[in-house]
């Protein structure tokens, strides 16, 4: 079973909410809900979801205020759902780096390609050029397969959990660079764990178990004493 891109669907509007919840699911995405602002926040930092759909309108805070918030650290992709149809509205969240800005009512197959989109252009956007073109990843046979969100080692899914995918999925996009720690610990889990190092180490630990054949003399992902890992390119 590959893992499923996570969406965050922040709207407090219990229609709109459960309308958006059913096309994802039906769709092959993991849906997770947030009905304000501060538990959208926290569910972005504590559950690391792939995309965010965003409300504007939340009962407890402007949904620009967590547009703001999130660019401070993350790139992580969010799109604007919102009733507000005013032009202003729409540059003040592009502004702010919504990723796109969609107006209210709209149809499931508008909703999907915008995921699509916004999903393929964050994927995409520091990334090897070979993975960029193939969504693949292969180093030996080591294979990284961004479509599906899996893992393999000589033609067996290794099983990654979901923040084990995303660590090695992030290091084969920057193969052959050192990523540090801290960027790791913040693209993976948010802010509040910089510096944190212990949850990397116990991640790592059980990455090297899956797709190393000796976890103590790794041949995929070296680490950079002090500094962060590596994943081995193709020479």
């Amino acid at each position: 079973m590959s893992l499923k891109d996570r969406i965050l669907i922040v709207e407090d509007e219990n229609s709109i909410r459960h309308f958006i919840e059913t096309v994802l699911v039906s769709n092959n995405y993991e849906a997770i809900v947030a009905r304000t602002g501060t538990e959208a926040y926290s569910m972005i930092t504590s559950r690391c979801p792939d995309l965010v759909l965003l409300d504007l309108g939340l009962p407890d805070m402007d949904g620009l205020a967590i547009i703001k918030m999130v660019r401070e650290w993350s790139q992580l992709p969010i799109v604007v759902v919102s009733a507000r149809m005013h032009e202003r509205d729409k540059v003040a969240a592009l502004d702010m780096g919504a990723d796109d800005y969609m107006t209210k009512p709209f149809g499931p197959s508008e909703l999907l390609a915008r995921i699509r989109t916004a999903l393929r252009h964050a994927k995409g956007g520091d990334t090897r050029s070979d993975v960029a073109q193939t969504g693949r990843y292969q180093v030996a046979d080591l294979v990284i397969d961004y479509d599906k969100h899996q893992v393999f080692v000589s033609d067996a899914n290794v099983r990654l959990t979901q923040n084990e995918y995303k660590i090695v999925a992030l290091l084969g996009r920057h193969a052959g660079k050192v990523i540090t720690y801290d960027y790791l610990l913040k693209a993976i889990w948010g802010p509040g764990l910089e510096g944190n190092n212990q949850i990397l180490r116990v991640n790592m630990a059980n990455i090297r178990r899956k797709i190393e054949k000796n976890p103590a003399e790794p041949e995929y992902i070296f680490t950079e004493a002090g500094v962060g890992y590596r994943l081995r390119e193709e020479e």
